[in-house]
């Protein structure tokens, strides 16, 4: 029986770590859409579409939403999103986020 409880102990913690795919859908519309345009086309910030994120690699993305670049105005995000999220965010980019 003590299994069992560390066992249902264990689920509501993974499903929190669980990336929340509609509400980072809607952070990378309104808060990276904001900077890097509607479509992440560009804008005040580069353009996020795959083709132009091809040739960063994955972990210098990761780190660049993590902490920001501040000489490019980039906030860092890792105070407000877990590293699953961002990871999340990162891989949805390089797949090619669908436009709004």
């Amino acid at each position: 029986m003590g299994s069992a409880v560390a066992l249902f102990l264990l689920i509501p913690a993974r499903a929190a770590a669980t990336p929340d795919a509609a509400r980072l859908e809607h952070l990378l519309t309104q808060d990276c859409g904001a900077c890097h345009g509607l479509h992440l086309t560009g804008g005040l910030g580069p353009a996020l579409t795959p083709q132009a994120l091809a040739n960063h690699s994955r972990d210098s993305l990761i780190a660049t939403v993590t902490y920001g670049r501040p000489a490019r105005a980039m906030p860092g995000w890792g105070p407000l999103l877990s590293t699953g999220d961002i990871a999340w965010l990162v891989d949805r980019l390089l797949q090619g986020s669908p436009a709004p």
